[in-house]
């Protein structure tokens, strides 16, 4: 897995400042990097993609499968905004805080076919602590979009430990790929697992196994 990642492209509004006291609840307006689609052109060009594999566009219930799919994908494309909000921890909580299970729809960037999944998402609290749900945002923020799955765990990762500077991150993305299981090869029912761990999750042998053994990995 190669430890490059790009530039995240994340844009952020501040609501109270990050750098509020250690008493202050903290909140940042998280949105994803794509601009407003312009569905219009959108529809033309899909229309044109599909005319061009013979795909009959007069038939009944085609007429308007262009629109759908522009629609369609600029879901996919765009995150939804979220506000990330951290509390101070005042009860110096050092243990790991997990989340299981976390479902995803992400886009192939090679072929604009989807891959699903679940994400396991971790990390060992420093001097705040992140609202549960905020996890789960996370993930969609980085699967939103033309994606490799390797890519996305990093940048999972990589920006809670950005963002919160936690002790350590830890993030196992399972997924299965529809442009392995519909085309090429169509191997049906497999699954692509992919690891992040960074800090103490990745330095200290006991917190990556309980990490690990959590994820059931």
């Amino acid at each position: 897995m190669s430890a490059t990642v790009p530039d995240l492209s994340v844009q952020r509004s501040r609501r109270h400042a990050a750098d509020a006291g250690e008493n202050d609840r903290a909140e940042v307006v998280v949105t994803g990097p794509m601009p407003e689609p312009d569905l219009e052109a959108a529809e033309s060009a899909a229309r044109a993609f599909l005319d061009a594999l013979g795909v009959d566009l007069d038939r009944p219930g085609l007429d308007r499968t262009p629109l759908r799919m522009a629609k369609a994908y600029a879901e996919l494309f765009r995150p939804r905004p979220f506000t990330m909000t951290t509390f101070p921890n005042d009860e110096n909580y050092d243990e790991m805080v997990v989340a299981r299970d976390i479902p995803f729809t992400s886009v192939c960037e090679h072929h604009l076919l989807p891959f699903s999944g679940h994400a396991t998402v971790g990390y060992l609290p420093g001097e705040r602590i992140l609202g549960l749900s905020k996890l789960a945002r996370v993930v969609e923020l980085f699967a939103r979009r033309p994606q490799v799955q390797e890519r996305m765990t990093q940048q999972v990762a990589r920006w809670l430990d950005e963002h919160l500077s936690p002790k350590g991150v830890g993030v196992v993305l399972t997924a299965e790929h529809t442009c392995m299981t519909i085309r090429g090869v169509q191997a049906q029912g497999t699954t692509t697992t992919t690891s992040a761990l960074l800090g103490r999750v990745r330095q200290d042998a006991r917190t990556r196994a309980e990490f690990l053994a959590i994820a059931g990995r």
